[in-house]
């Protein structure tokens, strides 16, 4: 299933993220893979997933430290930018394994990983729409 959605705001593109966290099974482990140039809001939709995932979270953007844990309610929700990430051997020297196996795993820049993106994860793509700095379309497609 793939949904499109046209946000005009920062707040707008956390509801959007808030709407998907609404739809996951808290309890299990999932993926998603988030793509789009830098800038387009990826934090701010990782921000809206972790206000339901992990409340208590004060989410930024884990470009230099890579990975950010935040405690949820069952599992922990995972926050990784692997835009620095060379390749396949450095994803997996950072435990990405663990990561993907224990909780919501959400990673930004995930076209510099294709081949350890799973086959089941949700992918999340937002693009700056239009001349209007704050329009961006999200597109989400969940499998299954």
């Amino acid at each position: 299933m793939i949904k499109e959605f046209h946000t005009q705001s920062v707040e707008e593109t956390e509801m959007i993220g808030r709407e998907l966290a609404g739809s996951l099974d808290k309890e299990k482990p999932c993926f998603i893979a988030m793509y789009g140039d830098l800038g387009v809001g990826k934090t701010a939709f990782v921000r809206g997933l972790a206000s339901v995932l992990a409340p208590t979270a004060r989410v930024k953007s884990p470009t230099y430290t890579v990975v950010n844990k935040y405690e949820g309610d069952s599992i922990p929700l995972y926050h990784l930018d692997v835009y620095r990430i060379n390749d396949e051997d450095e994803l997996y020297s950072i435990g990405f394994d663990d990561y993907v196996n224990t909780g919501i795993c959400v990673v930004e820049w995930s076209e510099n990983i294709p081949e350890s993106i799973p086959k089941d994860a949700i992918k999340v793509s937002i693009e700056k729409e239009g001349e209007n700095f704050e329009k961006r379309k999200i597109t989400v497609e969940v499998k299954g």
